[in-house]
């Protein structure tokens, strides 16, 4: 093989790696360890634990998830959906740094949420943050362009691109996409 040929194939791997989507959120599966690293950008504090281990999610673990992913304006707590921790575990992963995940927004009250529908057309009324299944992110060391596509290439829900905000909606509902 020249040089040339060779310069060439790789290239083409190289451009075609790039694009190549990630695989699916079922793909999770297969690991034993899932490990989360956040940043509350409201109240700036970071958490960073192991809730799943050998097929279990550690309930304790996940306490601390749902009282981190707390209403920060009323300070309540809900039961998140541990799917969405995995969604989140997936897009840290593909992030390929152990940079944490900055959180907006995680559970949102029916209180808070119907106050920020009233400020903006942008906020639905039956928010999946309501239910618990929603987060608003972004990650620093990824532009917010590749990190939607990343979320809309896991196909584990919905994703919303909110470029103007500085934020990525991920939720647990239907695949689809705004």
């Amino acid at each position: 093989m020249q040089r040339r040929q060779f310069l060439r194939m790789s290239a083409g791997a190289v451009a075609a790696a790039a694009v190549a989507p990630i695989a699916p959120l079922s793909a999770l599966a297969a690991t034993n360890r899932r490990t989360l690293h956040l940043y509350d950008a409201h109240n700036l504090v970071e958490i960073k634990e192991e809730y799943f281990v050998d097929g279990w999610y550690n309930p304790d673990v996940l306490a601390k998830f749902n009282y981190f992913l707390r209403d920060w304006r009323s300070d309540e707590v809900r039961v998140m959906d541990p799917k969405l921790l995995d969604i989140l575990n997936a897009l840290q992963r593909r992030g390929g740094s152990d940079e944490p995940i900055h959180v907006v927004c995680g559970y949102r009250s029916r209180a808070t949420n119907a106050m920020l529908a009233r400020r903006s057309r942008g906020v639905a009324r039956n928010s999946l943050h309501i239910q618990g299944q929603a987060a608003d992110i972004f990650m620093p060391n990824m532009s917010l362009a590749s990190l939607r596509r990343n979320a809309v290439d896991l196909q584990a829900g919905g994703v919303g691109y909110y470029p103007r905000s500085n934020f990525v909606h991920v939720d647990t509902g239907d695949i689809r996409t705004w």
